[in-house]
């Protein structure tokens, strides 16, 4: 396995994912880990990444000089280039010129570069630069701007990169990082059938003959959660409260799969309940609270009535157990996750077997457990729902409005081949009307806003530049099929400034 010292640098989880995405089992600590905590997980190979901070700056985050001392092989990139330079006997200095965005090498050699050819293109992130190599370390590439683009050290295992070799900018980085783990020797044997073997007996031996529940909410994770409890063969009881939020669909789609599948599934139809309770309510923030307040109090009324259970199962991810720790430069991970909101008679312990996942491998896990691809392949919905894309209050009436609207943008999504090509997409009810026609009659109809994006992490992301004709299309059959929307509109704002959702 390798470990990435996180140093703070944004692209700290992308580095993680791509080593996984090279059937390599990575994990992310603080870039300042002390030795016992790094040999706790026995590494085969050290990862500095970047980050905000200079070397300069007497508060930036250094690692433990006896976690370098170790001789494992090591890649330094970016900040932690410049770190193993100084470290290392080695000279940094503030560059006249900084070097931001793509650069072309020039000149490349060494193992850590073999098989590439030709033009390599690579994404620049600096102010300082090395000046004057460590003793023994010899030049590995370099750029217009930067004749020490890369280096590495007389031992053979031991490199430094100037640039980002995990981001998509640097289209040859997948090899460069692939090379490493050549070099290193590290273990290749991180696949999804080798994880969910080690999944399956993983919750086997801790839950024994005790019972498990859990929430299903209809998307990849508790799904895919519900999967693996049915699979280990274990006591379980998965809980789909039915809130009268969700999409088209929606209800039966996940509880044909589920059932069919062998989960041991209870549907609650809540969708009075959560109606009258979201009356009047128009305000975003409150109408989260109230929808969280009455799922937990319908999910803990069902565990009184099928309790006892000794286990509640999340689907928690590896992103959701960092906390970035920004300039501080170190990922810090949390130790445990509160259950919020369940009553003090209800206090179960937490099983979490994606804990240690990111949220592609658990689709690989989901592909192998057997479900169907239109909940696999199914993009991120607020656990409020719908409630949230209607802007204001909700009724039944703009929630069946934007149910066909949101219906019709997602089905022409995958009917033109698009649907996988976006991380995100949704349909915004806004309170606006406006005017249009209808035959020879002016009419007023409701503004619907259309949204897609492209991400690698969601912490950022990008407008998705869909083709206009497309765009036309879901427009003319939106205002056709749902006559009371009179205007259409596409959102060309990226995160940041703008969140993913509107509200």
């Amino acid at each position: 396995m390798v470990l990435v010292l996180d140093f703070g640098s944004q692209y700290t989880r992308l580095i993680a994912r791509r080593l996984r995405e090279l059937r390599v089992f990575s994990l992310i600590l603080p870039g300042t880990a002390s030795l016992q905590e790094v040999l706790r997980h026995k590494p085969q190979a050290l990862i500095l990444s970047g980050g905000p901070k200079s070397v300069f700056d007497p508060q930036a985050p250094r690692p433990d000089p006896q976690v370098l001392a170790l001789g494992l092989p090591t890649l330094g990139i970016c900040y932690g280039m410049q770190l193993l330079a100084q470290e290392l006997g080695g000279k940094v200095e503030r560059s006249g010129r900084a070097e931001y965005g793509k650069a072309l090498l020039t000149r490349f050699q060494g193992p850590l570069f073999r098989g590439l050819e030709g033009e390599v293109q690579v994404w620049m992130s600096h102010q300082d630069a090395v000046t004057e190599l460590p003793p023994g370390w010899r030049v590995a590439a370099e750029t217009e701007e930067n004749p020490v683009a890369a280096m590495e050290a007389p031992d053979g295992k031991t490199f430094a990169v100037q640039f980002h070799p995990e981001v998509a900018h640097t289209p040859k980085g997948m090899q460069i990082l692939e090379n490493f783990l050549e070099i290193a020797g590290v273990s290749r044997d991180w696949t999804p059938e080798h994880i969910l073997e080690d999944l399956i007996q993983e919750v086997r031996a801790k839950v024994g003959r005790d019972r498990v529940l859990l929430a299903v909410s209809g998307g990849v994770d508790s799904s895919t959660l519900a999967l693996l409890l049915a699979r280990a063969g274990v006591d379980h009881l998965a809980v789909f409260v039915d809130h009268g939020l969700l999409r088209l669909g929606e209800r039966e789609e996940v509880e044909g799969a589920l059932r069919a599948l062998g989960v041991n599934l209870r549907v609650v139809d809540a969708k009075e309940r959560f109606f009258e309770a979201l009356k009047g309510v128009e305000d975003p923030e409150e109408k989260r609270k109230v929808i969280g307040r009455e799922f937990v109090e319908v999910f803990s009324q069902v565990a009184r009535e099928t309790g006892p259970f000794r286990f509640l199962a999340q689907g928690t991810l590896y992103p959701d157990v960092i906390e970035s720790a920004g300039e501080a430069g170190a990922a810090k991970i949390k130790s445990h996750h509160n259950v919020g909101g369940l009553p003090e008679d209800l206090q179960f312990e937490l099983l979490e077997p994606f804990r240690l996942l990111f949220k592609d491998e658990v689709r690989e896990l989901a592909l192998l457990l057997g479900l169907p691809d239109p909940i696999r392949l199914r993009h991120p919905f607020p656990g409020p729902g719908l409630a949230v894309r209607i802007l204001g209050e909700v009724t039944e009436e703009k929630l069946a409005i934007l149910r066909q609207a949101d219906d019709i943008f997602i089905s022409l999504l995958k009917e033109w081949g698009l649907y996988g090509s976006v991380a995100q997409a949704l349909a915004v009810l806004t309170p606006v009307r406006s005017v249009g026609v209808a035959g020879d009659e002016r009419k007023y109809g409701y503004v619907l806003a259309l949204r897609a994006v492209t991400t690698e992490d969601f912490m950022t992301a990008d407008w998705a530049r869909l083709p206009l004709d497309f765009l036309d299309q879901v427009a003319r059959r939106i205002t056709r099929r749902v006559p009371e929307i009179g205007r259409v509109v596409y959102d060309l704002t990226s995160k940041p400034p703008a969140t993913i959702e509107w509200e």
